[in-house]
Order: structure tokens, then C-alpha cells, then sequence
């Protein structure tokens, strides 16, 4: 069986993505090995640390940059994380500075809301319902 080890999303700077996505997200890093001028660097969640990994790649690729904009500037999120309650996730999140540009909206079967990750990407929050 096939199975997902590690996914990415692509940030323009990881040093930075990295302060968000574990003081603000509550991602914790797994893995940070240098790699010349980037590193291989990767969080997971606290709850699952053998889990898939979710690496915060360099913007190194300029098609990567073009469709990464693209992406950001049409409101689509890059990628879509899963909480247990929406409403509770957004007022923490709202409470530690992170911009939405979706507060939480139901819509059939799930809640979901679109945060700004600060490092060039839309990223969606999704609660089953």
C-alpha cells in the first residue's frame, strides 16, 4: 500500500515560514538538514510526529513562483489543513495576529476558512461536520 510520507508547500523564505507554521500553526519541526542555501525542512503535528511530514520548500523554481502567485492571487488555497473545531481555531489564530481572508463559512458537510500563511500562500482550515 502506498502512502503519503511527506508533502510540501512552497515559501519564500523557511525561516520564516518556519516561526509561522510552528508559533502560529502549532506544527513542531521534524526534520532540518542543510542543503547548501536551503535546507530540507519539515513539521508535523504535534499529535501524529511519525506522521506525514510537511516540508517548507524554497521558492528555488521560477514556474514554482509564477504558479504559487497565481494561486495566492485568484484566493485559492495551495493546501488545506483538518481541525477539530473551526470556530475555536480561528479566534486563537485571530488572537495571535494571523490575517484571514475567509472567516469560517459553512458549506455542505464541512466549515472551512482561508488564512494567509505570511511566506506567499492561501491555506485552508477544514472542520468535518
Amino acid at each position: 500500500m502506498i502512502k503519503i510520507h511527506v508533502t510540501s508547500v512552497p515559501v519564500d523564505n523557511q525561516d520564516k515560514a518556519l516561526k509561522f507554521y510552528t508559533d502560529k500553526l502549532g506544527f513542531i519541526k521534524k526534520t532540518e538538514v542543510p542543503m547548501g542555501e536551503h535546507k530540507w525542512l519539515t513539521v508535523v503535528s504535534p499529535n501524529e510526529q511519525n506522521g506525514v511530514e510537511l516540508l517548507l520548500e524554497p521558492m528555488g523554481f521560477e514556474p514554482a513562483r509564477v504558479y504559487q502567485k497565481a494561486l495566492r492571487d485568484a484566493g485559492i488555497p495551495y493546501t488545506s489543513f483538518m481541525v477539530a473545531d473551526l470556530t475555536k481555531e480561528y479566534g486563537r489564530l485571530i488572537g495571535l495576529g494571523v490575517k484571514f481572508s475567509m472567516e469560517p463559512k459553512e458549506m455542505g458537510p464541512v466549515k472551512i476558512a482561508i488564512l494567509d500563511d505570511t511566506c506567499g500562500n492561501n491555506i485552508q482550515l477544514i472542520q468535518m461536520l
